[in-house]
């Protein structure tokens, strides 16, 4: 697992061999998603819109806003509401203004209920509308004077041209005439630039801000709210686990290839043999019955890293193997013929394994299997023994433990004369005499031809 590619068989493997613990720990992050939300109270947010009239720049909707949000706009309304112990600086954190198309600026209160957030919303609008009126009204400002001043001088020109016009000859000459239309015209100018000069002056646009209409009430919480808090829990637990197999099966050091295995024990791999997969197979042993419970309710009782067990031959294919471990082995030792068959300690398959190399050898070699545990290797003392044969499945055990043994069975006198791999396969299904495999084609009866006369 630690060289090879993550793939998605992987990931199908851990749900499928670990869906105990991870439906518990799903359940887990959904209370703590749970007990999130009731620390955060539900929220509600809704947004009245305030239309500006005229032409704006972006920079100048980006100011009215952030007017919008100001102090003095939100303490306002804050005093307006009077919602007890909530002031302004606690309603500053709920409002927000963004300029959106068409000249509007969208104010969005958030509270802790639909009403008090669409009163938030609507009161915000209210007193930036005003405060902006109060600033286009305001008289002390001398260039907010110019435009008055100057529409008061037009009226003057406007009145004085009526004036002269009416002073003008009232005869029928050809010059009276075209005085008097001049004058008219130039009336009709000053007015038409008048009226644009009404239309282009901020004030005046400033002035005309129209709240557009009440805030809709919310009928929904705003993000997060508690069933979102609580699926994100049960995802991200979930996920935790998910990648916390994968990271421990990314830095696994278990050996997993039988010449790996051979260089720990600093001996020759004789061969591998095979173990009809069995669920116990998998289970390491655990001399705590509490524990054993525990485990067995986690459903991590079986390891989730080996991979699914092939189909294999037969039964007569299966015990081939343990003869030629068998006859590898009177090659390679003298008399008398006595091995010690070390197994680790809650490695189910080599032990059973082992115990299929001892009916095999019968008496010749003698084969006496021994458990050996791994944290605290001990080999009982060399006796009339040979040597020692070491029997375990890949991917169970690091170098640094088949050091550990290797060195345990030195202490003892013994020499390691061979290992042997035990892998789990699956017995083939058996099928019914009267069924042809799928696609099959059906026999034909030797010396019987196809018309059904003998030939």
């Amino acid at each position: 697992m630690s060289d090879d590619t993550i793939r998605l068989v992987t990931i199908g493997r851990i749900i499928r061999r670990r869906r105990r613990l991870l439906t518990i720990l799903a359940l887990v992050g959904a209370l703590v998603g749970y007990g999130t939300s009731l620390l955060f109270p539900p929220r509600y947010t809704t947004s009245a819109s305030v239309l500006l009239p005229g032409a704006w720049e972006e920079r100048e909707l980006l100011t009215q806003a952030e007017v919008a949000t100001s102090s003095v706009v939100v303490d306002r309304a804050a005093a307006t509401l009077g919602w007890t112990g909530v002031g302004g600086s606690e309603l500053r954190d709920r409002v927000s203004a963004e300029a959106a198309d068409g000249n509007i600026i969208k104010i969005s209160g958030t509270a802790d209920t639909p009403k008090r957030a669409q009163q938030l919303s609507d009161q915000v609008a209210k007193e930036f509308v005003a405060f902006a009126a109060r600033i286009a009204g305001d008289g002390t400002d001398p260039e907010a004077e110019a435009p008055e001043a100057l529409r008061k001088r037009v009226e003057e020109t406007s009145r004085r041209i009526t004036d002269l016009a009416e002073a003008a000859d009232p005869g029928r000459t050809v010059e009276s005439v075209q005085g008097r239309a001049e004058l008219a015209k130039l009336r009709t100018t000053l007015q038409e630039a008048m009226d644009k000069l009404e239309q282009a002056d901020p004030a005046t646009n400033e002035a005309n801000m129209v709240v557009m209409g009440p805030a809709a009430r919310p009928t929904g919480e705003a993000p997060p709210t508690r069933t979102q808090l609580i699926v994100a829990g049960a995802l991200l637990f979930f996920l935790v686990a998910v990648v916390g197999h994968l990271a421990a099966a990314r830095v696994s050091r278990r050996l997993r290839t039988e010449p790996e295995i051979a260089a720990a024990l600093g001996s020759a791999l004789l061969g591998t043999v095979d173990v009809l997969d069995e669920r116990t197979a998998h289970r390491p042993e655990d001399r705590d019955p509490r524990a054993a419970r525990i485990r067995r309710l986690l459903g991590v009782d079986i390891r989730w890293d080996i991979p699914t067990p092939q189909f294999s031959g037969d039964e007569a294919g299966r015990q081939i193997r343990y003869r030629r471990v068998c006859a590898r082995l009177r090659d390679q030792l003298p008399a008398p013929r006595r091995l010690l068959v070390v197994v680790p300690d809650g490695d189910e398959i080599a032990r059973r394994a082992a115990g299929q190399l001892a009916v095999e050898a019968e008496r010749d070699p003698l084969l006496r299997v021994v458990g050996v545990s791994v944290s605290q290797p001990m080999v009982p003392d060399r006796d009339n023994e040979s040597g020692v044969l070491v029997a375990l499945s890949a991917g169970s055990w690091t170098a640094e433990e088949l050091a550990g043994i290797a060195e345990a069975c030195a202490d003892a006198g013994h020499e390691v004369v061979g290992a042997v791999v035990a892998g789990s396969v699956r017995a083939r299904p058996t099928r019914s005499a009267g069924r042809l495999p799928e696609g099959a084609a059906p026999p034909i009866a030797v010396g019987v031809d196809a018309r059904g006369g003998s030939g």
